[in-house]
């Protein structure tokens, strides 16, 4: 079972996923803080992700094969990554199988959050952006020293980077706009910074399984594994602000 999976299956059959939130079989829904791990920062279903899918679709454009879209995506990246370089893997493993030539694994690469406050941006390692790709590509971002060392990345269907060109700029939107939530942490379970919210870790794995448990009684999915850090959606009711509140700072 993969990592998590034991705790999203304490979910009952979740039927429609809208904005921030999820509609589950039986009539309940949930605030998502998970948010796919960071890449449904702008909701579920962010606004123009399927009419740009639909017209790529529409076109045959399945197949890894040139196209001027990659182009607009490594365009767009590169307002949020100035005077750096970019590789596109069709998936994890394929990333993977790339940075055994530069003797380096995944979980050696600083990830970078949007809003993080994470000072990455200027740093001269590998960065792996947690972006808005919810059909991929997976994204590296390398110096321009870096770049050439490593060989060319994956040809991406054209049918995933056409959502992905557009999820970038609404992403550099989002990035001018979102406020960080004032929270009073206290003696909390969480750490802040941004808008995210860190489990301490002085808790263990059991203490974990609880907290999502609790969270999840109360309307509000959290991230299935301890490591991931849970995401403040901008778009709360007065009531979701309400009762997010209390179970943060209890």
């Amino acid at each position: 079972m993969a990592h998590g999976d034991d705790l999203l299956r304490l979910l009952p059959p979740v039927l429609r996923a809208r904005g921030y939130r999820l509609y589950l079989e039986g009539g309940r829904r949930l605030v998502d803080l998970y948010l796919q791990g960071g890449r449904a920062i702008l909701g579920h279903k962010a606004p123009g992700f399927l009419l740009e899918l639909k017209n790529a679709g529409e076109r045959g454009l399945f197949s890894g094969l040139p196209h001027p879209l990659e182009g607009r995506l490594l365009r767009a990246l590169a307002l949020i990554f100035p005077q750096r370089s970019f590789r596109l893997y069709q998936d994890r493993d394929s990333l993977e199988r790339a940075l055994d030539s530069l003797g380096c694994k995944t979980e050696d690469i600083p990830p970078w959050r949007p809003l993080s406050g994470e000072p990455q941006l200027v740093s001269s390692s590998l960065l792996l952006p947690v972006l808005p790709l919810p059909l991929g590509p997976e994204v590296l971002v390398l110096t321009r020293e870096q770049d050439e060392l490593l060989p060319p990345g994956d040809l991406i269907p054209p049918v995933i980077l056409a959502p992905g060109a557009r999820a970038i700029h609404q992403l550099i939107r989002f990035m001018k706009e979102a406020k960080a939530p004032r929270l009073s942490l206290g003696k909390s379970s969480f750490e802040g910074r941004g808008i995210y919210l860190r489990v301490k870790s002085e808790l263990g794995e059991e203490g974990y399984r609880d907290l999502f448990k609790k969270f999840l009684e109360g309307g509000y999915l959290i991230p299935p594994v301890k490591e991931e850090p849970l995401i403040i959606p901008p778009e709360l009711s007065k009531g979701e602000w309400v009762k997010l509140r209390s179970l943060v700072e209890a």
